[in-house]
This record gives structure tokens, C-alpha cells and sequence, in this order.
């Protein structure tokens, strides 16, 4: 199949994959996408076949308009070989150092704990905005980049517009063009002081680490591509608000979790943390170039054609889930999770990979906030909007989830 498909994409956003390939009856399917040959993977043996550099590079596979607001010019994502090796080891020192991980989520629950103290005092509060808020704060200082209280909510309605407006025209994606230009011009201005001496940077920092970071080449970064890859830390931890949201839906739609998830049991937590990321819609796919004539499934995978896994398809496949539509925290008790199973933020060794290294702080996050999130003394207000469009990419509950304190 070779027709033209971005307008099914357009008007059906997540369910467009999984559709097209449960038409066909098959793990890959063949298409186009903005004039280019394309095929859509999904399974376990799809995602080890997608993060195989021989079978597909990301080098001029990332569409500008999702460089220009939701990556960065020049961002690791954009590399492939030793370049990508040598900055994704910097990432990985940064994100999955257990310290680390234990330093940012102690500063995000003590900030979720001061802020739930005003929550309580409003009639009423959005758990969208307000996590966000929290969490934007939490690590930009964690990351070692000055900021002042009353300049965290402007830094944060620019980090979620670069999320939200990433995969679509119009108001939100020019609302987040501006934002990523705003916040560059920022942290580039930032970088440079630190390198002539203006500035310091806490022992150990991000900033501090990606300023000294040097490239395969055995160059420092560029100021601006600094910039980018301090945003590539600020910006998708900023975005656990919308997992955030999913834990507050789902706790509206099935109460009997919240005094099990309010007793932090750290088993459970972490369950709950999977589930969410599993069964609420977050990427829809993941993909690159495929740099020679390949072959998946069956399906033949022309020079050039992009590479498309299926990760809302494969989060619900019922091969790997049972009842994969039916939202059950448990079912992650005790099982072990392969590195190509659950794929919400991608799949493989985040090493020496394409997968994201802040997975690891992502759960960690949700697993430690969602607990307080359940234990607060609140109610969700009647009659609000909880709908999730499919169409919309990124999807959310459309009202944010607001809560009245009891």
C-alpha cells in the first residue's frame, strides 16, 4: 500500500497507525507520508529492528517543524554512529546516575508539597498546570540553571507550548517556535557566561556538564546546541505533567486506586507509573531513514523510506497486554519488562541507543508525585470536560483535571 496517508493521520492522530496495520492484518504496513514511502512496524522484533543502526538512521529523518519546536537544531536525537554515541553518553551520565535521579525527585516533592499547601487554600486547581509548574522549577534548578520564583510560570508555559504544539500547524505551533527561540536565546546566553567566567555552575550540574561537554570532534558545543540539549532536559521532564494528568483522570475514573496508590507503597507506585505511561496515549510513533533497501515482516522497505514504530499500537497489542485496553496498575507487579515491550518513550538500551535516557527519571518522578496526588484532600470538580482525543497530539484530558479542595 503506497497512498498518500497524512491526512488520515491529520483526522485520526493515535489511531492512525493501528488502524492502517489492523486493516491489513499485519505487524507492517506500507504508505506514504508527505510525499515519502513509509512503513509502519510494530512489536517487539519491530522495535529491535528499528533501534539497529544498520536498519534505520535518524540524520535527516526528523522533520524540521519537529526540530523547530519540540527537539532542537542540532539535538542528539539528529545523530547517528560516534557523533550520537559521544553526546548520548553525556545524557546518560546526566539521567541515569541514581544520585542524580534521588536529588531531582526529593526537590520535586518538596516543591509539590510547599505548592499543595497553597492548592489547598483556592477553590479550585488544575493538576495539568500546577504539576507542570512544580516540576519546571524542580528541575531547571536541579539542572544547576538560575532562575527566580516569579520567572518560573513564563518558563513553564513556554516548555509546555514546545510539547504541545510539535505535531501540528497553526496557533500552537508557532506559540511554540517562539517559545523554543525565547528559551535558546536564554540558556545560550547562560552557557556563554558560564565559559567566560560570569557565571558559576554547582559541582556536578547539568549546565555545568553539558558546558564542558566536548563532541566527537573534540569540540565544546556551540552556545545555541548547549542551549538545545539543556532543553532536551528541562523540556520532556517538564512534560511528566501530562502523565501527571493521565494519574489524575485515571484516578477519577477508577477511585478504587487512590487510597492504594496514597500509600506509596514503592512496589505499586512504580506499577502505577507503567500503567500510565502504557495505557494513556503520550508518542504515537517513533521513527528514522532507512539507509539501504531492507525488509520487515514481509513488507519491503525502500532506500530513503521512513520507519514508523507503532508505539500506541504495540502499548496496546494484545499479545504482549492482556486485556490491553482495560487500565490495571497490578498488572505490572512483579513482571519483568523487556527493553523492547513497553515502549512509551521508546525501546532498547538507552546506553547505546535512540531510547530515551530520562526514562528512568520519568518513572522515578511519577512514582514518587502521583502517590501525594492520590493522598490529597481534593475532589474532582463535577461536570469538567475529562475527554482524551485521539486526534490530538499530544492528547490530554481536555480540562486539565481540576480538583476542589474538600
Amino acid at each position: 500500500m503506497r497512498l498518500e496517508n497524512s491526512l488520515a493521520l491529520l483526522t485520526k492522530g493515535y489511531a492512525w497507525l493501528p488502524d492502517l496495520r489492523r486493516a491489513h492484518g499485519e505487524r507492517a504496513v506500507g504508505t506514504r507520508l508527505g510525499g515519502l514511502p513509509a512503513v509502519g512496524i510494530e512489536g517487539p522484533e519491530a522495535a529491535r529492528f528499528l533501534y539497529d543502526e544498520d536498519h534505520v538512521h535518524r540524520a535527516h529523518a526528523i522533520p524540521e517543524p519537529v526540530q523547530g519546536t519540540l527537539f532542537g537544531k542540532g539535538a542528539v536525537h539528529t545523530l547517528d554512529g560516534e557523533a550520537h554515541r559521544v553526546r548520548k553518553a553525556m545524557f546518560v551520565a546526566m539521567l541515569m546516575d541514581g544520585a542524580g535521579i534521588e536529588a531531582l525527585v526529593d526537590r520535586a516533592t518538596a516543591a509539590w508539597d510547599d505548592a499543595a499547601r497553597e492548592w489547598a487554600t483556592q477553590p479550585e486547581f488544575v493538576v495539568f498546570d500546577e504539576s507542570a509548574r512544580v516540576i519546571a522549577g524542580a528541575v531547571t534548578r536541579w539542572a544547576g540553571v538560575p532562575i527566580d520564583d516569579a520567572d518560573v510560570p513564563a518558563l513553564t508555559d513556554d516548555l509546555l507550548a514546545m510539547v504541545d504544539g510539535f505535531a501540528t500547524g497553526g496557533p500552537r505551533h508557532w506559540r511554540a517556535r517562539r517559545a523554543r527561540g525565547r528559551r535558546e536565546d536564554w540558556l545560550a546566553t547562560i552557557v556563554r557566561e558560564v565559559r567566560s567566567g560570569r557565571q558559576t555552575t554547582p559541582p556536578g550540574s547539568v549546565l555545568g556538564t553539558v558546558v564542558r561537554h566536548r563532541d566527537a570532534d573534540g569540540e565544546h558545543l556551540d552556545p545555541r546546541v548547549a542551549a538545545v540539549e539543556l532543553l532536551n532536559v528541562i523540556r520532556p521532564t517538564t512534560a511528566c505533567a501530562w502523565f501527571m494528568a493521565f494519574s489524575g483522570h485515571a484516578l477519577t475514573r477508577w477511585p478504587e486506586y487512590r487510597k492504594r496508590l496514597a500509600e506509596a507503597d514503592p512496589a505499586f507506585a512504580e506499577a502505577w507509573a507503567h500503567e500510565v505511561r502504557r495505557f494513556y496515549p503520550f508518542a504515537p510513533f517513533i521513527g528514522g531513514r532507512a539507509p539501504q533497501r531492507l525488509e520487515f515482516g514481509g513488507q519491503e522497505i525502500p532506500r530513503n523510506a521512513m520507519v514508523l514504530l507503532d508505539l500506541y499500537g504495540q502499548n496496546h497489542d494484545p499479545d504482549l497486554w492482556e486485556d490491553p485496553y482495560a487500565f490495571r496498575p497490578e498488572r505490572f507487579l512483579g513482571r519483568e519488562i523487556g527493553a523492547f515491550d513497553l515502549v512509551p518513550q521508546g525501546g532498547g538500551d538507552p546506553r547505546t541507543n535512540h531510547r530515551c535516557p530520562g526514562e528512568q527519571l520519568t518513572v522515578a518522578l511519577l512514582a514518587a508525585l502521583a502517590p501525594r496526588l492520590a493522598a490529597l484532600d481534593a475532589d474532582p470538580v463535577p461536570d469538567q470536560d475529562l475527554t482524551i482525543s485521539l486526534r490530538r497530539i499530544p492528547a490530554r484530558p481536555a480540562s486539565g483535571v481540576v480538583l476542589r479542595p474538600r
